[in-house]
């Protein structure tokens, strides 16, 4: 008599299988592991090197590494390519891709998929290290990415995402690559505790990518820390930007930025720590800004934006302004160079402090002005400035400055996983 079978047992999917593939294991090549597998399993690889052109994962399952088994695409070919949703690599080196202007080769390219993990993997002299398209719900975490700089031409990204929703990218050290983190059409992003240093152009670069979050990262030592371009409500928050500097360096670029904030950031010896061109409804506060050159640099095209809170100390210009700066506010911020009096004892300076000098006016038209940076004149023109102002912005100026730094802290402000 045959055995009656439940119909629920029917339904219930198969067990997982473990495909292992390496030396004296069931499979010697990743590719023939990849053929076998069905969606679920989990393909474990051993130590080694695996140089089989572009692999190519097109169902769910999980790619493990043990030992840091390297992927080696000889400098010819894509190495990674993941179609399929639901998708784990973790614990490989991945190194050489190939490279090409027209197809964009990287170390692991993922096409039109979801909850795909890239995690704990290594990344060597790829021309795009991990590159996401028309991807959603995906986590880039703990990986080590590296690359060695040429041009722009011949340099990819470090990560790079576009049309993508949803992607989180945390915990990553990126170095050496055009730019560190790229954002494009790639919205209600996190960009988190990432280390992002001597890159070619931008730390991290957002364009035409909204309501997006990037928090705790330290960006440093590259063409600019970070730029944020054509984008609306992306929060900024706890970052460090150090010692991005050069002819045209930023801490932090701002173009064409509405409905977004600056807040609890330390600024750092950057050429230009904050730029702003043609943003508006900005808050920047809570910030500190020490040793820049010029620690905001704004064109008259920025409007009803709030400076507040933030503290000025040892920056050759706090404020280098293109115009009057109409709906523009400072408020409250601690300013190294006030020189004012606080008879009422409440904390704020009893006179406005006027944050451009005339020195950065005349640095502004005439360049070769910085030349006499030392000299005491620059120090007898700003103190006439100050008393009959007349090439200064009149509007530019902070009427209650604090007359101590505020406290500042990387975490001080309650950090939204969205805005």
């Amino acid at each position: 008599m045959r055995p009656v079978i439940p119909w629920l047992a029917l339904l219930a999917p198969l067990a997982a299988a473990e495909l292992k593939v390496g030396y004296g294991m069931p499979f010697t090549t990743l590719r023939a592991a990849l053929a076998a597998a069905s969606a679920g399993d989990t393909i474990t690889v051993k130590p080694g090197t695996y140089a089989e052109g572009n692999l190519v994962i097109d169902k769910p399952l999980t790619l493990s590494g043990i030992g840091r088994p390297v992927l080696d695409g000889a400098e010819q070919h894509e190495v990674l390519t993941i179609t399929a949703s639901n998708v784990v690599v973790c614990g490989f080196e991945i190194r050489r891709s190939g490279h090409g202007s027209l197809d964009d080769p990287a170390g692991i390219k993922v096409r039109e998929a979801s909850q795909v993990s890239i995690e704990h993997n290594r990344f060597d002299r790829c021309h795009f290290a991990v590159f996401l398209a028309n991807a959603k719900d995906c986590r880039i975490s703990n990986n080590e990415i590296s690359s060695v700089l040429g041009n722009e031409n011949d340099t990819g990204n470090g990560i790079h995402l576009w049309s993508c929703k949803n992607i989180t990218v945390t915990d990553n050290t990126i170095r050496g690559h055009r730019d560190g983190i790229y954002l494009e059409f790639a919205n209600e992003s996190v960009i988190e505790r990432n280390l992002v240093e001597d890159c070619l152009r931008y730390g991290l670069h957002y364009m035409f990518s909204h309501e997006s979050v990037y928090r705790r990262n330290t960006f440093r030592h590259s063409g600019a820390g970070v730029a944020v371009m054509y984008s609306r409500k992306v929060e900024m928050s706890a970052n460090r930007f150090e010692r991005n500097w050069g002819g045209s360096a930023y801490g932090l670029l701002l173009k064409d930025m509405t409905d977004g904030a600056v807040r609890g950031n330390d600024f750092e010896s950057n050429t230009t720590a904050i730029a702003m061109h043609g943003s508006n409804r900005m808050k920047v506060e809570g910030n500190r800004f020490a040793n820049n050159g010029r620690a905001i640099q704004v064109q008259g095209s920025s409007s009803d934006n709030v400076y507040q809170k933030n503290n000025f100390s040892g920056n050759s210009f706090d404020v280098a302004a293109d115009g009057d700066l109409d709906n523009n506010r400072f408020e409250n911020n601690y300013w190294q160079k006030y020189e004012g009096y606080d008879l009422k004892r409440d904390g704020a300076g009893d006179v406005p402090h006027r944050p451009v000098s005339l020195y950065s006016v005349v640095v502004g038209r005439v360049p070769p002005a910085m030349l006499l940076m030392r000299s005491p004149i620059v120090h007898l023109l700003d103190q006439a400035e100050k008393a009959f102002p007349t090439l200064t912005p009149e509007r530019v100026l902070d009427e209650s400055p604090s007359m101590r730094p505020h406290p500042f802290y990387l975490t001080e402000f309650t950090l939204q996983q969205k805005p």
